[in-house]
């Protein structure tokens, strides 16, 4: 588009458009543009004020708009006419209207405004922004879809041509929300959009009161688009921020809730997303306070939005003024409160407290009140306690300029605070404090911090000694002893002066603290200060471990108190101190020899009687220090023992000597618990060996940890000494306890209660490496043995995930590798060459094991001998851990290393293992431990393939297995059942490897009896997964579903008949007992559903005995309990068909051998489907069949018809997807195996069988789902073969159909039907349909013609056809019906689309063959049926075979028109041939037919002109005798083709069809031919001629005068009004052909039309009467149109010349064409002919005076019609050549020579031609006013006596040229603009007109007529021309003088005039008013009450007419 085309479109206005103007397209909100097309406007209205009142119920305020926009003045606005103010003012109504609308957008009643708004004010053109804004808060709607299709947006300039995606795509997709918010951010000027849409609908809404709810969804469409978008944007700039501001700052200051909400939210997407300018978020941080503070609604929001704001932008951008505001907030603290809970409000209150601290000092209470409410309320996290305090303490230090008096007022203040801050946060305050002491400088600052340390609760803790310049607390903290100690001194100071400050919490917590001081000093001075309590004691004993005393001396222990203390704290001091005096080191600088020294001096010990004479420690350079020195003590202690006094002696004693004594018995007892043990298990331990056991263990582990480093290692390994021998002096009985310890990390019930990490057990193995090493051979032997566990522990801790443990495992390992003796030495010896593997990963020790196993096993080893000292080594492991003392979890460890060797000897070995712990899990004593459980599932796990021969050839191993099998429980949640671990075991190859078929049919049964014994789903779940993978001989299942067979016995004949009696009694009874020995039904149930889903089956075929026996025996149970058993018939019938499809895969038969025919019982299952109700059942049995059918098809043949006959009364009338399968199953499977029986000799009997079935599915058609219907007969004739069978299906549906019909619904019944045959044919390819027919048409013609002809037939065979059909078993009604239907439906198919659409999509030529078939076969069929129709004529029946015939003509018609050209046109020759006339006729209809339906022809079609001469012949009567009257028929046919094929190919083959023609003017010259064949031969000759044009001018004499002379017989013409529609139609189109050719004919056609034309409405028919007039128009038309003038005019003069005088009648017809002759005429013809045509009218316009004396009616008729024609030449005549022309018909009027009623007639035409020309007339009329003035005299009774005409009617001349000459006067008055009523004229006329209403000519009702209708309109509009006030009285005046008139008619007529002079008047006639009164008055005294009344209606006509009361007056 180029600039100046954009400069265009810009500058268009919406009232330019052309759509206004029309009303093609018509948009519309509601409606479809097309019904809107069609509606008024009023409609638009009503719909638009019915929603307003709407609107109004809901908003009141919508009531302003309904005197503007709704009111009934807008409906004839139109916008774009008026000014731009105006548009300007309506635009602020729309705006204002939409605005308010938009909330109620959705609603019926808003969019019914909007629709009269679109229609009206075109608001899709002038206000797009505005509706806009009013729909697009519901962009995601379909309405704003609709909304969007009004408008124009294709031009890309426009602003909302990004919506114009919405018009084009898939109608009712709203607008995406995405592509809103990515213009929203795009396009600035859209943003801006939607923020003044908030404003204006705000304003919109200004008068309300409230909230203004109903913008709720105008905010929220805001908020939800501002948001995203400002989200959505990658970065939002300064422009995007510019241009919400405004509205941001709007929304802030609003006082509408949802307004701020939404502007709160927008503020907070704007901080999240951006960085602003500090001063912009300082505006922002007021705006959001100050709408807080003035109006505090939603408070906890606009704080949240605050506390965003500031915590996404720079700290310190918010200015003072905000807080300033805050403040005033009332609900600020609970609101804050209250959000604290859930969110982090620091952010807000870092900005606040600062400036309330800042602001507390001064004298604001409120400050101080908020900052109160702040703490107590508020929770300070996030340093904001630590910010408080110090803020707090910088404000007060710098208010050092303050006066003593401001200062206590200060403190006044903040003391409540901080005390509140103290007791909340104390905390902050001490570090804030503690950090604040050393920065003090100044003595004023300190002075001052000091003052604000009295502040707090706890001052004193604060105060600055004078000694250390620092705090209290610091001092006690402080690094220097000697501050520590002078702070502790201070304390005891104010501790004994009792001074306050000082929490006592405190105070106690200071002095425990220093109680733990490292410097003796400081704890002697806090010792002081404290009282002596057992805390105090253990302080005391723990400094001295931690602390070097030796230089302390002995203040700690020579504490007074401590001395004087009672007794037991003395003698707890005492017992803590002994261990100290043990000496542990002999060097002098030991700090434990100083501290022993040390103790050993202080007085307590010294004076105790216990410890006193225990002597200094001197002589430590002796060689054995430590044991003399001990031995001393002891010796000292043993002394004062026994110098004590009894009571004391037993005391110090006593507790001591039991102690020892439980020890030393505990010991004994235990070490002979463990005596003669091979292994020291702790799981069958008592619990006192146990704590033994612990001892030792955590003995060793002390000392060996202390033993590994540290300066006690020596001690350490002395007392591991020391342990060893006095607790393990025997070697086996020392690796008995290594042993345990080696292994007991893997122990998980860890009864020691002692934890064994892989450090202890590694250096405990290291230790046993070590001791081994040292032991001599014999030792090593017993310790290599198999009896001792020091071997199986070593192969144990190989398997352990810890390598280092693995490692000193193999170390200890390779210390008994010398020990050949050992029966282990093999397996250590071959584990030890791979040591780096071994310790490498765990998992290899279970390899070289498994593979050592399999070498010796194999034999491939070193050799026999080694190979056997391996295995006797392996079976010594495995003994070992069969022990019973061997412990579970070693146990355990030692078969997960052996997982891989297995065998038969390895499980026997196992096997006490696993009968004691199936023992122990018994179901009375389950006392299973962890370990114990997974070593039963180990021990489980040698149930393998390997040592499966064992479980054969051992009983007891058979019987412990299956005992496993039965043990069910499961001690511990992550292990599973034990039952569970022993089925896993029964795997595939397992199951295999047993061999026995009895121990397989053994296990099977158990699992079966589990199954169903167990509630468990686990179990039941784990039988299944293993029935499913093992392969299972199906003898074996059959054993367990049905027991062995009895021997049978020979019965008698009597005896049978007895059973068979007792069987049937045991049915009847309600619950039947099984047969002895027979499986229960729950466990054939259960075997049933495993046997379900079984795919390794050997030999299923041996299942099938069984299972028939079992269904034989559901069969034969009682009817209650043949009801429960239809599960397990569909189980068995289940199973029944997977044996079938696992021996024939592929369906086909199998040999004899794999099954015996004679062993499927197929007999038994056709019973169960009869004998059973249940659908599934019916679908097993039937899906067996099927298969069985293609196995044992001889079997299932024999029960077929059972099989289908039940399918079709139950099966087939489910619906459910399911029965569907089942059905197609069936037939897919079954008919197969039937068609294949019956392709040899017994083929008829294949078809019968055939015939039966489809008869059961077509029998139960009717109740088989209607969707159903037709994929059930599709799949069983695509199963069959459509070609074969079809045909059968459709006769049985027919026959259906004919014999069970109801009467009621017949004909929607049969249209149902035939709809549903039809969709079946289409379900197949053409051909089989085109087949099917075929044989349906041979089949009846194979019917005899009725059903006593039918009986006459002897079939002995019953055949396919005879059960079609049966004559025996149906009437003979009935068998017709069948025919006719049979015949209907092939008529319906072939015409039916679907049909035809398939045949278009195949090639003709595979068709052609089958299609002549068809019709040879329709033909025969014909011929058959003709010939009964002959044959019937005379009987009842004979109308059946008519119509039968006719069905049979439809059906060849169809045929024909599926027929390609070549042969069809070989076929029609041979049927115009035939001899039948109605096989000719029919043949000619067809051709017809074809000709009709195609109306373009290709080339090669063009081949159906060769049937010419065959229609030429019939039509020339080429045939012998026949009947005459059918032969016209046939005539008429062949005519009426021969005009199709010319009409089709006549125009490209005019020489064709020249004798055509020929032989059509032959029919119509000859007299003698037939009317009708006649008439068929014009019809022809129009096609004809109309084609030939020029070729036909030679045939034009022989033929125009035939056709002429032919309507000129009236009679003939009238009797067959075909004929003569005819014969107009021929000369209707020769005359529009040829119209110069016709000249010699003209006169005589324009005699003919004219003079047929008035018989077309009298004698006509109704039904042809409107056709004839028609063509006889249009031959008027042609002839006035076609023929030139010049021919034309003198044959129409002649012509009215030669009618003038004895056919009057058809002058007007003549007139007729002469007007539209001339309304067609060029302005230059009309030129040159307008003497002529003026000559004529002159001469036709005498047509009154010269040949209409006395029959003024007839007169008046033909006049008319001379004066219209006429009046169509004056109308197309300029001034110039009219005016002499009317002068010329003036003095033709006026010429005296002739009569009078030229006037009539000249006045006629003058009124006439004063209405066409109206004011154009005024210019001629001139002349006419002195003639009207002396006729309206000379026409006046009153004036003159003399008769004006000089005939008997004058009287009814005069008042016609009266009302003629009135009737011109009011139209030259009346189209005045000319001023043409002078006053001259005026007066000339004034007073003729008034007298006549004294004129009574003609009689009172004439006189009446003439003065309503014709005088008064006159004088009223003469009143109105004259426009002169003086004329106007002068008239006035006449006619009030008239009211005093003698005669009442006068003056009631007078009255009439004044009333008309009044209403033409109107106020103008107030100045007539005082005359008149006077008139009136006398009138309303008038002796004539009609007068009298009409006075009275005069007068309040007036009144309303002059708007002013007239009663004053009189």
């Amino acid at each position: 588009m180029t600039s100046l085309a954009h400069q265009l479109k810009r500058l268009a206005l919406p009232q330019n458009d052309p759509n206004l103007l029309t009303r093609r397209e018509v948009v519309s909100l509601l409606f479809d543009p097309k019904d809107a097309s069609r509606m008024d406007r009023s409609t638009f209205f009503a719909l638009g004020c019915t929603g307003l009142e709407e609107l109004m119920g809901i908003e009141p305020a919508f009531s302003e708009f309904q005197e503007t926009l709704f009111s009934q003045a807008s409906v004839g606005m139109e916008r774009s006419v008026q000014s731009k103010e105006v548009n300007k003012k309506l635009d602020a109504g729309i705006s204002l209207f939409l605005t308010r609308l938009s909330p109620y957008f959705l609603l019926k009643p808003a969019q019914k405004c909007i629709e009269w708004l679109v229609h009206r004010f075109h608001i899709h053109l002038y206000n797009v922004d505005t509706l806009l804004a009013c729909a697009l808060p519901y962009h995601e709607t379909k309405v704003f879809v609709r909304v969007i299709q009004l408008f124009k947006l294709k031009d890309p300039t426009n602003r909302w041509n990004w919506l114009e995606g919405l018009q084009v795509i898939k109608p009712g997709v709203p607008l995406a929300r995405g592509t809103l918010i990515t213009h929203c951010y795009k396009d600035l000027g859209f943003m801006d959009f939607i923020c003044t849409l908030v404003t204006k609908s705000i304003k919109g809404y200004s008068g309300h009161s409230g909230n203004c709810a109903q913008l709720r969804v105008i905010f929220s469409f805001y908020a939800s688009t501002i948001v995203p978008a400002l989200d959505a944007v990658e970065k939002v700039s300064d422009t995007i921020i510019s241009k919400l501001l405004p509205y941001v700052q709007k929304g802030l200051k609003s006082s509408l809730t949802d307004y701020k909400a939404a502007t709160y939210m927008i503020v907070c997407q704007l901080a999240v997303k951006v960085v602003m300018e500090a001063q912009l978020v300082d505006i922002l941080a007021l705006q959001i306070s100050k709408s807080l503070c003035k109006e505090p609604v939603l408070p906890k929001e606009g704080l949240g939005c605050l506390i965003i704001l500031l915590q996404n932008q720079k700290e310190g951008t918010v200015g003072p003024k905000s807080f300033g505001q805050l403040c005033a907030v009332t609900s600020l603290v609970p609101s804050l409160h209250a959000m604290a809970a859930v969110h982090d409000i620091s952010p807000l209150l870092r900005y606040l407290l600062p400036h309330l601290v800042h602001a507390v000092p001064s004298e604001s209470t409120r400050h101080g009140n908020l900052f109160e409410s702040v703490l107590q309320g508020l929770p300070l996290s996030g340093g904001l306690d630590n910010t408080v305090a110090k803020m707090l303490l910088e404000e007060y230090l710098s208010q050092s300029r303050l006066s003593a008096e401001g200062v206590t007022s200060l403190n006044q203040r903040l003391l409540p605070l901080v005390r509140l801050f103290e007791s909340k946060y104390p905390g902050a305050l001490y570090m804030v404090l503690e950090g604040h002491v050393g920065d003090i400088s100044s003595a004023e600052d300190k002075n001052l911090f000091h003052q604000f340390i009295s502040l707090s609760m706890s001052s004193g803790k604060y105060q600055i000694l004078g000694d250390s310049d620092t705090s209290l607390v610091l001092s006690l903290k402080h690094p220097l002893p000697s501050v520590r100690h002078m702070a502790v001194e201070h304390l005891m100071g104010i501790v004994t002066s009792g001074q306050g400050g000082f929490d006592q919490a405190f105070l106690k917590e200071a002095l425990l603290e220093r109680m733990k001081d490292d410097v003796p000093e400081v704890v002697a001075a806090t010792l002081k200060a404290l009282e002596v309590t057992e805390d105090t004691v253990a302080c005391l004993l723990s400094l001295l471990q931690r602390v070097d005393l030796s230089n302390a001396g002995n203040w700690v222990l020579d504490e007074p108190r401590l001395l004087e203390g009672n007794s037991d704290l003395k003698t707890c001091v005492v017992w803590g101190l002994l261990p100290f005096l043990v000496v542990t080191s002999a060097l002098p600088d030991s700090p434990d020899l100083q501290l022993a020294t040390c103790v050993a001096q202080s007085t307590i010990i010294s004076q105790h009687n216990l410890t006193q004479g225990w002597p200094v420690l001197e002589r430590c350079s002796q060689p054995d220090f430590i044991g003399l020195a001990n031995q001393h003590l002891i010796s000292t202690l043993t002394k004062n023992l026994s110098n004590m006094d009894p009571f004391s002696k037993r005391n110090a004693v006593s507790g001591l000597v039991n102690i020892w004594k439980e020890a030393d018995g505990l010991l004994a007892s235990c070490l002979c618990c463990l005596s003669g043990e091979t292994w020291w298990n702790p799981e069958k331990l008592d619990t006192n060996t146990c704590c033994y056991l612990r001892l030792l263990c955590r003995l060793f582990d002390v000392l060996i940890t202390g033993a590994g480093q540290g300066h006690m290692a020596a001690s350490f390994k002395a007392l591991m000494k020391l342990l060893f021998q006095v607790h393990l002096s025997d070697p086996l009985e020392l690796f008995k306890f290594l042993s345990l310890v080696w292994g007991y990390g893997s122990n998980l019930g860890d009864q020691l209660d002692c934890k064994v990490n892989a450090i202890l057990q590694t250096q405990a193995l290291y230790v046993g490496r070590a001791i081994l090493s040292a032991q001599p051979g014999k030792t090593l032997t017993l310790l290599a043995s198999g009896s001792s566990p020091v071997v199986l522990s070593l192969l144990a801790c190989l398997s352990s995930p810890v390598r280092e443990v693995r490692r000193a495992a193999t170390a200890t390992l390779q210390t008994l590798a010398q020990v050949d003796s050992s029966p282990f030495h093999p397996i250590i010896d071959r584990l030890l060459k791979t040591t780096e593997e071994l310790t490498t990963g765990p998992t290899h020790l279970s390899q070289a094991l498994g593979k050592l196993y399999e070498e010796a096993v194999t034999g491939t080893g070193k050799g026999k001998a080694w190979d056997k000292k391996l295995l006797v080594g392996l079976e010594e492991l495995l003994l070992g851990v069969q022990v019973a003392n061997c412990p579970a979890y070693t146990a355990k460890t030692i078969l997960r290393a052996l997982g891989e060797v297995n065998g038969e000897s390895v499980l026997s070995v196992l096997m006490p293992v696993l009968e004691r712990l199936l023992e122990q899990s018994g179901p009375e004593n389950s006392t299973v431990l962890k370990d114990e459980a997974l070593l039963m599932q180990l021990v489980l796990g040698k149930y393998n393939e390997q040592a499966a021969p064992l479980v054969v050839k051992d009983q007891d191993c058979l019987e412990l297995f299956i005992k496993a099998l039965g043990t069910v429980s499961k001690p511990y949640p992550d292990i599973p059942c034990f039952q569970i671990i022993a089925l896993e075991q029964i795997t595939k190859a397992f199951y295999s490897a047993l061999g026995d078929e009895k121990v397989q049919q053994r296990l099977l049964g158990v699992m079966f009896d589990l199954l169903v014994e167990s509630r468990s789903p686990a179990c039941a779940q784990t039988i299944s997964s293993v029935f499913k993978g093992i392969a299972v001989d199906g003898e074996l299942v059959a054993n367990e579903l049905a027991p062995a067979e009895k021997p049978k016995v020979t019965v008698s004949v009597q005896q049978t008949r007895r059973s068979k009696m007792l069987q049937r009694k045991a049915q009847d009874t309600p619950q039947a007992v099984p047969k002895e020995g027979a499986v229960s039904w729950q466990r054939v149930t259960l075997i049933l559903e495993l046997l379900q889903h079984k795919k390794k089956l050997k030999r299923p075929q041996t299942l099938v005995p069984a299972l028939f026996s079992l269904l034989s025996r559901c069969l034969e149970t009682s009817t209650v309990e043949r009801g429960n058993l239809e599960y397990t018939k569909q189980l068995i019938l289940g199973c029944l068909l997977n044996v079938c499809q696992k021996l024939s895969p592929d369906g086909g038969p199998v040999s004899k051998d794999v099954l015996d025919e004679d062993k499927f019982n197929v007999e038994v299952v056709v019973q169960c489907v009869r004998m059973s109700d249940m659908p599934q059942t019916h679908h097993h049995a039937l899906l067996l069949l099927g298969s069985v059918a293609g196995i044992f098809p001889e079997k299932v043949l024999h029960n077929i018809m059972p099989i289908f006959t039940f399918m079709g009364a139950n099966i087939m009338r489910l619906d459910d997807t399911y029965s569907f399968q089942v059905i197609n199953k069936t037939v897919r499977t079954v008919i197969p195996a039937l068609i294949k029986s019956g392709d040899g000799e017994s083929t008829a009997h294949m078809e019968a069988v055939v015939t039966r079935i489809l008869h059961v599915f077509a029998d139960a058609l009717p109740h088989v789902p209607e969707h159903r219907r037709l994929p059930i007969l599709s799949q069983l004739m695509s199963t069959l073969g459509p070609a074969r069978f079809l045909w059968v299906l459709l006769l049985l549906m027919f026959k259906q159909h004919a014999t069970q019909t109801n009467a009621t619904d017949k004909d929607a019944a049969l249209e149902r039907d035939v709809e549903f045959w039809i969709s079946v044919c289409c379900e197949f390819e053409v051909e089989e349909q085109l087949v099917s027919l075929i044989k349906i048409l041979k089949y009846l013609m194979a019917l005899p013609q009725d059903k006593e002809d039918g009986e006459k037939l002897n079939k002995p065979k019953e055949t396919a056809e005879e059960l079609i059909f049966n004559m025996e078993a149906h009437s003979s009604k009935e068998l017709r019906h069948f025919k006719f239907l049979s015949v209907s439906f092939m008529a319906q198919l072939l015409a039916a689309g679907s049909f035809i659409a398939a045949c278009g999509d195949i090639v003709e030529d595979s068709l052609q063959k089958l299609q002549q078939s068809l019709l040879e076969e329709i033909l025969c069929y014909i011929h058959t049926v003709a010939r009964c129709v002959e044959e019937n004529t005379d009987k009842p029946t004979g109308k059946f075979w008519r119509a039968l015939l006719n069905k049979a003509y439809d059906v060849l018609d169809k045929v024909n028109a599926l027929l390609p050209t070549d042969t069809f046109i070989t076929v029609m020759r041979g049927l115009m041939g035939n001899q039948l006339p109605s096989v000719r006729r029919k043949a000619m209809e067809l051709l017809n037919n074809k000709l009709q339906q195609k109306t373009q022809w290709q080339e090669e079609q063009v081949m159906l002109l060769d049937l010419k001469g065959d229609l030429l012949a019939i039509v020339g009567r080429g045939h012998g005798k026949v009947m005459e009257e059918e032969q016209a028929i046939n005539r008429q046919t062949a005519l009426y083709s021969l005009k199709l094929l010319c009409r089709s190919f006549g125009s490209d083959h005019k020489e064709a069809f020249v004798p055509v023609l020929n032989q059509a003017v032959e029919i119509v010259v000859s007299p003698e031919e037939e009317k009708n064949v006649m008439g068929s031969a014009l019809l022809c000759i129009a096609e004809v001629a109309s084609t030939l044009k020029a070729l036909a001018i030679p045939q034009l004499p022989r033929l125009m005068p035939a056709v002429l002379q032919s309507l000129t017989e009236r009679k003939e013409v009238l009797s067959n009004e075909i004929y003569m529609l005819s014969a107009v139609t021929a000369l209707q189109r020769v005359t529009e052909t040829l119209p110069h050719f016709i000249s010699p004919y003209l006169q005589d056609t324009l005699l003919q039309v004219t003079s047929t034309i008035p018989y077309t409405n009298v004698h006509l028919k109704a039904t042809a009467a409107p056709q004839l007039a028609m063509r006889l128009a249009s031959l008027r038309t042609t002839v006035a149109t076609k023929v030139p003038t010049r021919v034309l005019l003198p044959t129409l003069t002649k012509c009215y010349s030669k009618m003038v005088n004895s056919k009057q009648s058809q002058l007007g017809p003549l007139m007729s064409i002469l007007k539209e002759h001339i309304g067609h005429m060029e302005k230059d013809q009309l030129t040159s002919h307008q003497s002529e045509l003026t000559y004529f009218f002159l001469i036709a316009l005498d047509f009154r005076a010269q040949h209409c004396q006395g029959d003024l009616e007839k007169a008046k008729e033909i006049e008319g019609y001379v004066i219209d024609c006429l009046l169509a030449m004056v109308m197309k005549l300029s001034e110039v050549s009219f005016r002499p022309l009317f002068f010329k018909l003036f003095d033709w009027c006026k010429t005296e020579s002739v009569a009078k009623d030229r006037l009539l007639t000249f006045y006629r035409l003058s009124d006439s031609i004063a209405d066409r020309l109206k004011g154009l007339f005024v210019l001629f009329a001139g002349h006419l006013v002195k003639p009207f003035s002396d006729l309206l005299r000379q026409t006046n009774v009153t004036k003159t006596d003399e008769a004006f005409f000089d005939t008997e009617d004058n009287i009814e001349k005069r008042c016609l040229l009266l009302e003629y000459i009135l009737d011109c006067l009011h139209k030259i008055c009346l189209y005045d603009t000319q001023r043409f009523v002078s006053k001259e004229r005026a007066d000339s006329l004034m007073t003729p007109l008034v007298d006549q209403l004294e004129n009574t000519l003609g009689g009172e009702e004439v006189y009446q007529t003439r003065v309503t209708k014709h005088l008064v309109p006159c004088v009223g509009q003469f009143c109105v021309a004259v426009g002169d006030d003086t004329l106007w009285k002068t008239l006035n005046y006449q006619i009030l003088l008239k009211t005093r008139h003698s005669s009442s008619k006068v003056r009631f007529s007078a009255l009439l005039m004044l009333l008309e002079l009044a209403s033409k008047l109107r106020e103008n006639y107030m100045v007539l008013l005082p005359e008149t009164i006077p008139f009136l008055a006398e009138l309303m005294e008038d002796e004539c009450e009609e007068v009298e009344h009409q006075v009275q209606k005069v007068i309040h006509e007036m009144e309303t007419i002059l708007g002013e009361p007239l009663q004053s007056y009189f």
